[in-house]
């Protein structure tokens, strides 16, 4: 028997909890078993009375409402128990039908691959457009380590990739025996890059699975700290908080993965933003001069 735990975490989104959570009733194959394992992040909703009578036998393990992603990643990781896979998966996920089999087909098409610890990755797409938002990526280049674009899957192989966006990802335990788990010295974002980071480097290889697997929208840019509309030093607090460019993050992130050139691509995004400010300020003084 296959034991597959599923880790998810949530923070006041009941219904897309839930949602996700039924999407993945009825997804074991033959000889499979399927483990929820979900960090509830001092939720006020409800949510984990609902996912209890969604999922019944889920474990559900209570946070304080500021872990943020990676830290309840790495919090639901440490209480999977006995498995043979690991799956990532975002709460505001809504699984295709068949969705975990076809990870597992992709998994054992890559029996010849060229390393046995291999990742699979479920590409998403946008509930409304169809175009792919998360997936597998890719370095832009060498000149800009730190840019990554999206590897765009196939309709009927898997595509190998650099690292991975974390919404949906099948993990062997070989891989987590070899890589450890998420790391929760991120505050929220980059954990996933930096995970598939660490694996290739170890030896492991990150791959597509064929088309899409399921609905996932992307994170709206509105009212976040790239949003131009808003203040610049409202814009400056979201881009330092944990769902932003949190420096210490940043810092992590680019010491481990961009070579000796990394306090470059550290100091890079907060001066570009900051050059961007004076220059917002330079122009409104200059409106104002006009009239």
């Amino acid at each position: 028997m296959t034991q597959v735990v599923v880790l998810i975490a949530c923070h006041n989104r009941r219904e897309t909890t839930v949602r996700c959570l039924r999407s993945l009733i009825g997804q074991e194959g033959p000889g499979m078993s399927v483990r929820v394992v979900l960090t509830d992040d001092g939720s006020t909703d409800g949510t984990a009375r609902a996912a209890r009578e969604v999922w019944p036998g889920i474990h559900v393990l209570p946070g304080s409402g500021t872990l943020f992603w990676a830290k309840a990643m790495a919090l639901a990781a440490s209480a999977a128990g006995d498995y043979d896979f690991v799956l990532w998966l975002n709460d505001d996920v809504i699984l295709d039908p068949g969705a975990l089999s076809r990870l597992f087909e992709t998994y054992r098409s890559l029996s010849g691959a060229r390393t046995s610890d291999r990742i699979v990755v479920g590409s998403l797409r946008d509930p409304h457009t169809g175009a792919v938002t998360y997936s597998g990526v890719h370095r832009c280049s060498r000149l800009r380590a730190m840019s990554f674009t999206r590897v765009a899957p196939t309709g009927s192989r898997p595509v190998e990739a650099e690292t991975m966006n974390g919404n949906l990802v099948l993990i062997p335990r070989s891989v987590v025996q070899h890589v450890g788990q998420i790391d929760a010295g991120f505050s929220h974002g980059l954990a996933d890059f930096d995970y598939g980071l660490r694996a290739r480097r170890l030896g492991c290889s990150i791959w597509v699975a064929p088309g899409t697997l399921g609905t996932c929208a992307r994170n709206s840019p509105e009212g976040s700290w790239t949003d131009p509309a808003l203040p610049v030093r409202r814009r400056l607090r979201l881009m330092c908080s944990p769902k932003g460019l949190p420096p210490r993050s940043w810092l992590r992130f680019t010491r481990r993965h961009a070579g000796p050139m990394w306090p470059m691509y550290w100091l890079a995004p907060y001066a570009r933003f900051l050059a961007g400010a004076v220059l917002i300020r330079i122009r409104l003084g200059t409106r104002i001069l006009v009239r």
